[in-house]
């Protein structure tokens, strides 16, 4: 599935409330990435198991550079983890 077809996104309040404590990012942060560009998203090979993840490097609408792991669930984005950008992601960020 292509994020174009996804129709929104799917949270429980585990992965919410773990992505604040453990990395300070809000949910809707996590969320705004995918309506900013640049968005690089890339298949996760590595950690796909029963379903398929994939990773995007994006920013904000403060500009927060973010990395997002995430899945989808029939037409849903579900956020796994959400967090700021180590230096190397942020340099290949910058370069696309």
């Amino acid at each position: 599935m292509d994020l174009s077809d996804c129709t929104g996104f799917e949270w429980d309040e585990g992965n919410q409330d773990k992505n604040l404590v453990k990395h300070n990012v809000k949910w809707y942060e996590a969320e705004e990435i995918f309506f900013n560009t640049p968005l690089i998203v890339n298949h996760d090979k590595k950690h796909s198991g029963s379903e398929s993840r994939y990773y995007a490097l994006g920013h904000t609408n403060t500009d927060r550079e973010l990395f997002i792991v995430y899945t989808i669930r029939g037409s849903l984005i579900r956020v796994i983890t959400a967090r700021d950008m180590n230096k190397k992601e942020s340099i290949i960020y910058g370069k696309e």
